[in-house]
């Protein structure tokens, strides 16, 4: 190999390395910024959790303080999941697990009933949320069908 072609290989690596370098860059600080906005947001829903006045002021028209307080507790812990599945700590085989547990606490269930059709809308375009929420339905679902399951057999 002559000098020059060592030359342009030694640059052509350089600037594949300067490349991914960038593209590695960009993805951390999209994730750096995702997590300081589901920051925010869990923050606020731990205010209007525990702040039977903000509850108050946010709650839709014809939902009570203290079972907005409930849902905001539930979304909470959605977006808490939803946020560790984004960065990645979370598995697509784990994924299943974790909405199941969270589809065995009443209050999820009573907030995925009533605001899933939110989360849905809110997540077209972004295929992550799409299969997270996917995961929470199907775990919904088959909580139903085990329940109904159950009280069929005691009959």
């Amino acid at each position: 190999m002559n000098i020059s072609t060592s030359i342009l290989l030694a640059g052509v690596t350089a600037a594949a390395v300067g490349a991914a370098r960038i593209v590695q860059e960009t993805r951390h600080q999209r994730q750096r910024n995702e997590t300081v906005l589901a920051g925010h947001q869990i923050e606020w829903l731990s205010q209007v959790s525990a702040n039977a006045d903000l509850a108050e002021m946010w709650a839709p028209v014809g939902v009570e303080a203290r079972a907005y307080q409930e849902y905001m507790t539930a979304n909470r812990m959605f977006c808490q999941l939803s946020l560790r599945n984004r960065l990645g700590f979370v598995t697509e085989r784990q994924l299943p697990f974790h909405a199941s547990a969270l589809m065995n606490v009443e209050a999820c269930r009573r907030y995925w009933a009533r605001f899933a059709a939110v989360r849905e809308e809110e997540a077209i375009g972004d295929e992550v949320a799409e299969k997270f929420n996917a995961a929470m339905r199907i775990a919904f679902h088959a909580h139903d069908q085990k329940q109904s399951a159950s009280a069929s057999a005691a009959r």
